[in-house]
């Protein structure tokens, strides 16, 4: 049997703000992102198995990324930790935002290392992470390929 890559794609709603950036982006801002979920693998060939002919059931898929990366950072606000954004992101947590202090600038090329980190970590064995494409805007994305890393 061949191997497949199988997609799931996601939004979510997040807000950042680029300390130390030259443009607009250092005020504090929001995207709404769309992720693109690739794993590969081979499909399962025992016919006696409930997920046979899957490659991973997308349910499954579906509930890693929820759990890592769409339920947290879905309407919330990404600083970085080591920034004066610190005392602001107090300041929202004691008003009831949720606020992710990230160790690294939450740039779409820093947030799809973090989250390729966090999905891959949370795979079956059998089943590797193949690339994310992380969409800011309809015209820019980010991408992370295993093959690069």
């Amino acid at each position: 049997m061949g191997t497949v890559r199988i997609t799931k794609e996601f939004t979510f709603e997040t807000g950042h703000a680029l300390y130390g950036y030259d443009g607009k982006c250092r005020n504090v801002h929001g995207h709404s992102y769309k992720l693109a979920v690739t794993v590969i693998g081979q499909p399962i060939m025992d016919a006696d198995h409930v997920k046979y002919g899957m490659v991973i059931d997308f349910g499954d898929l579906k509930k890693i990324v929820k759990e890592e990366i769409v339920d947290p950072f879905d309407h919330a606000t990404v600083f970085n930790k080591n920034s004066p954004h610190v005392d602001l992101a107090k300041e929202l947590e004691s008003r009831g935002h949720e606020v992710i202090l990230a160790d690294y600038q939450p740039t779409s090329e820093m947030m799809i290392q973090d989250f390729a980190k966090k999905i891959a970590g949370r795979l079956p064995d059998n089943i590797k992470l193949f690339s994310l494409r992380l969409r800011e805007t309809e015209t820019s994305y980010a991408e992370w390929f295993a093959s690069d890393n």
